[in-house]
C-alpha cells in the first residue's frame, strides 16, 4: 500500500498535508540565511539545515523528497539574494525557482540516507554522503552564469578563527563540508535514538578535523608591512554623480598628505567614470595626488574604452608620472547587473528591473601589478570576483603579495549585501595567506590580514572618509593555494562510491539470465495454464 505524504507513526496533521509540507520546505530552506551578515549568527549555520533535513527524511517517496529539496532550495536562494528584489522585482522569483532545481537530487539523497531508522553503516555513510551532495550543489551554482558563489554555507564562518584555519587547508569548500556534516549528525541525534552514538561520533570527528586543521595548517609567514589607504566617497548620485564622485575622491585623497607615509591608495569600483585616455585631465589630477601623497593610486575605471569598442571595468594604477601601464579588466561579470545572459531571449528583464542596458566587455587574463619603489605585488579583483576562491588562488600562485578587491554596492545600501560582500574577503585572505583590502565606494570597506582576521575598523555604509591601515604582508603558501579545491574531488569520490554500491545492489537483486520465474497463481491458488 502506498503511504500518503508524511503519513508516519506520530506524524501531525501538518506533516500529512502536501501543501503545508511545501510551505515548510520553503521556510526551512530560508533559515540558513541568518548565519550570514547582517545577522551574522555564525553558530546558527551548524543547525540551520536540521529542520529542512528532518522534513526531507519523512517524505513518503523519493520524488516527494526531491520536490521538497527544490522548494527548500528556492527558499534558500530567495533568502540569501533578497536584497536583489529592488533591482530584479518579480524576476528574482523565477531565478530562485530555477536555481532551486539544483537541490532536487540533494533532497532525494537526504531521504535515501536518513529515512526511517537507517542501519548504522548507512547512517555513518550519510555523514559523508549528504555533505558531499550539498557541496556539488554549491559547486554548480558557483558558476558565474548562475550567479556565482554567493551564500556558500562555509562563508558564514568568516569570523571564526578555527574555521578560517580550515579554509587555509581546503578553502571554503572544506568549511562547507564540515558545516553540513555537523547538521547531518545533529539530524540523526534528534531523530533516531538508536543512532545517537553514531551521531556523537560524527560530531567528534568534525571537531577533530577542525582542531587538526587549526594545529597543522601552517601560519602565514610575516614578511613586512604596508600602509594602505582606503578612500570611500560615500553615496553620490545624480546626472553629474561621476564627476562629483571623482572630485570627492580627490578631496579625501589629498587629506592623506599629512598623515605619514602611505604605500598605496585604493579607490573603489567605478570610482572614475571616464576613460583616462579620453580625459587626460583626470590622469593629471591623479598623478598630482600620487606626488602629494607619496604613493601610487589604484582607481577603477567604468567607461567606454578609447582604444577598443565597448564598456570595461578596469583597475588602473596611477603614479606620479601618470598611468603606470598596469591595468586589469574585469573578467567575471555580474549576470543582469553587468550583462544580460541570452539577451535576445531575456532582454525583457531590463523593462521590469535594473538590468544592464548594455553588456560590459570581459578582460582576458588576471594581472599582478607591482608598486614602483616599494615593489609590492598586488592582485586586483573587481566587485563579486572576490567571491570566487579560484581567482584569488590564481593571483597568489602568480606571486601577488596582497589582494585588492574594488567594489560598489550603493544600489543595495540598506540591505545585508554590503556587509556580506565585505565578509568574503576574510575567506579569501585565509585561503591564500595573503592580506585582502576590500575597498568600496559606499561601504562596507574592510581590511583583513593573511590569517583572515580583521585589521582596524571597517568603514560603514554611512561613512564618507579615507582611512589608513597597517597591513601585514606574508610570504609562503597555504595548502589550499598549493592543492586547490581538493575537497570537491573528495566529494565526487564519495558520491561515485555511493553510486557503485547502489548499482551493485541492484545487480545482485536482478534475476540471473535463464533463471525460471515461478508461475503466477490465480485467486483460487491454481497455476495459470500456459498460453493463457
Amino acid at each position: 500500500m502506498r503511504i500518503p505524504v508524511g503519513r508516519r507513526a506520530g506524524a501531525g496533521p501538518l506533516l500529512t498535508s502536501p501543501w503545508w509540507r511545501g510551505a515548510a520546505a520553503v521556510a526551512a530552506g530560508a533559515l540558513p540565511a541568518l548565519a550570514f551578515p547582517a545577522p551574522s549568527l555564525w553558530w546558527w549555520a551548524y543547525v540551520a539545515l536540521v529542520p529542512w533535513m528532518l522534513l526531507l527524511r519523512t517524505a513518503a517517496t523519493g520524488r516527494r523528497a526531491a520536490l521538497e529539496g527544490w522548494l527548500g532550495g528556492t527558499g534558500f536562494m530567495l533568502a540569501v539574494h533578497h536584497w536583489l528584489m529592488p533591482s530584479l522585482h518579480v524576476f528574482i522569483l523565477l531565478l530562485a525557482a530555477l536555481l532551486g532545481l539544483l537541490w532536487l537530487p540533494w533532497g532525494a539523497l537526504v531521504r535515501r540516507m536518513l529515512a526511517g531508522t537507517p542501519p548504522r553503516a548507512r547512517a555513518a555513510a550519510a555523514l559523508a554522503v549528504v555533505p558531499s551532495g550539498w557541496l556539488m550543489v554549491e559547486l554548480v551554482r558557483s558558476w558565474e552564469g548562475l550567479g556565482g558563489p554567493w551564500g556558500l554555507l562555509g562563508a558564514s564562518q568568516w569570523q571564526v578563527p578555527p574555521a578560517l584555519r580550515v579554509a587555509a587547508l581546503g578553502g571554503v569548500w572544506l568549511v562547507s563540508l564540515l558545516v553540513v556534516a555537523v547538521n547531518t549528525a545533529v539530524t540523526l541525534l534528534v531523530s533516531v535514538r538508536s543512532l545517537r552514538a553514531t551521531a556523537v561520533a560524527g560530531l567528534a570527528v568534525c571537531a577533530l578535523v577542525t582542531g587538526a586543521a587549526a594545529w597543522w595548517a601552517p601560519a602565514p609567514e610575516r614578511a613586512g608591512q604596508a600602509r594602505v589607504a582606503v578612500v570611500q566617497p560615500g553615496v553620490i548620485n545624480g546626472v553629474d554623480g561621476p564627476e562629483r564622485r571623482f572630485a570627492r575622491g580627490v578631496e579625501l585623497t589629498r587629506e592623506l598628505a599629512g598623515r605619514g607615509d602611505v604605500d598605496l591608495v585604493v579607490w573603489g569600483e567605478s570610482s572614475v567614470g571616464a576613460d583616462l585616455t579620453a580625459r587626460p585631465e583626470y590622469t593629471r589630477r591623479l598623478a598630482d595626488l600620487s606626488r602629494d601623497v607619496g604613493a601610487e593610486v589604484l582607481v577603477n575605471v567604468d567607461a567606454r574604452r578609447a582604444d577598443r569598442p565597448g564598456i570595461y571595468k578596469s583597475s588602473v594604477l596611477v603614479g606620479p608620472g601618470g598611468a603606470t601601464g598596469d591595468r586589469y579588466d574585469k573578467m567575471r561579470l555580474v549576470p543582469f547587473g553587468e550583462y544580460v545572459p541570452f539577451r535576445s531571449v531575456l532582454g525583457w528583464a531590463t523593462s521590469v528591473g535594473k538590468a544592464a542596458a548594455e553588456d560590459r566587455r570581459r578582460g582576458g587574463a588576471p594581472v599582478v601589478m607591482t608598486l614602483g619603489e616599494r615593489g609590492l605585488r598586488l592582485g586586483p579583483l573587481v566587485c563579486f570576483e572576490s567571491a570566487f576562491p579560484d581567482m584569488s588562488r590564481h593571483l597568489a600562485r602568480e606571486g601577488a603579495q596582497m589582494l585588492v578587491a574594488q567594489s560598489a554596492t550603493s544600489t543595495f545600501q540598506e540591505s545585508w549585501a554590503p556587509g556580506q560582500h565585505a565578509s568574503l574577503a576574510a575567506l579569501r585572505a585565509a585561503e591564500t595567506g595573503r592580506p585582502v583590502v576590500h575597498a568600496t565606494l559606499t561601504g562596507v570597506s574592510a581590511v583583513y590580514g593573511p590569517d583572515g582576521g580583521r585589521i582596524g575598523a571597517p568603514l560603514g555604509t554611512e561613512a564618507s572618509t579615507a582611512a589608513v591601515y597597517e597591513v601585514p604582508v606574508a610570504g609562503g603558501t597555504t595548502p589550499f593555494v598549493r592543492l586547490g579545491a581538493w575537497p570537491v574531488y573528495g566529494a565526487l569520490v564519495v558520491l561515485a562510491a555511493l553510486g557503485a554500491v547502489e548499482t551493485g545492489r541492484r545487480v545482485r537483486r536482478r534475476p540471473a539470465p535463464g533463471t525460471p520465474v515461478p508461475p503466477a497463481r490465480t485467486v483460487r491458488g491454481s497455476r495459470v495454464r500456459p498460453g493463457r
